[in-house]
């Protein structure tokens, strides 16, 4: 038996998120699904981050065993054949060692949340940035973000519903990037907590608009009252942009 590891993109628009779910299609089920049709039997992925619904990957990563030997290029091949009517791409497949696990082994994941600032509603980009069409202050925002920069406890910024043990979790760098009408934020951290990113965005957003402070956003993270936060982000704009291992 052989582990593979393989590097996936996909728009999230159609599915109900990452994981499989009980009520709706899921990018892992639209994988797994390939493969049985390739090796005629189940088998199981495991990927680096769980999206959630909407949400999109330019570098999702993904591991499973096979029983039945192939070459990396011919499972690609492979995928992308029975994925082709699926916004999914298989961008390449490697043999990896027995040990590896794509989420327990990453030490670096990065995420990009795309808005487009301006009047005009989106064609190309919708589902795949937030429209707003008040002005947002840029510099404002770039001072804001660094808040959210080393270790804290971030628990006005993730689910209800979240799972985790924890709600500490370290920023280890955060950038804002505007050219013309697009903003580019991003956030590199080991591990997020269900929401975390589409929360601070959120945030962000009212410290652009001039309705919320720095110091407004400083005090909602030093609360941690989940009731303090701002609304959520649309998870459109959001992207897992890169895992390092």
């Amino acid at each position: 038996m052989k582990r593979y590891k393989c590097m996936v993109e996909y728009d999230g628009t159609a599915f109900v998120g990452w994981q499989r779910q009980v009520n709706g299609y899921s990018v892992q089920e639209a994988i797994e699904q390939s493969l049985e049709n390739i090796f005629q039997e189940k088998i199981r992925i495991y990927g680096s981050g769980r999206t959630d619904t909407g949400v999109h990957a330019k570098e999702q990563v993904i591991h499973f065993d096979l029983t039945t030997e192939l070459e990396e290029g011919k499972i690609t091949s492979a995928l992308n054949h029975y994925l082709k009517k699926e916004l999914i791409s298989i961008l390449n497949t490697e043999v990896v060692d027995s040990n590896f696990d794509s989420r327990r082994n990453a030490t670096l994941r990065t995420y990009e949340y795309i808005i487009v600032n301006r009047n005009s509603p989106l064609a190309i980009t919708k589902n795949k940035a937030w429209h707003i069409s008040a002005p947002l202050n840029i510099e404002l925002m770039k001072e804001a973000i660094k808040v959210f920069e080393g270790d804290h406890d971030f628990t006005t910024f993730r689910a209800a519903s979240c799972e985790a043990t924890s709600p500490i979790r370290t920023i280890e760098k955060t950038n804002i990037i505007q050219h013309q009408e697009q903003i580019v934020i991003t956030f590199e951290s080991r591990s997020f907590l269900q929401h975390q990113v589409r929360s601070m965005v959120g945030a962000l957003k009212l410290v652009g608009e001039g309705k919320w402070s720095v110091e407004n956003l400083k005090l909602a993270l030093e609360a941690k009252d989940r009731t303090k936060c701002a609304a959520l982000a649309p998870p459109c704009g959001l992207y897992l942009v890169k895992v390092r291992y």
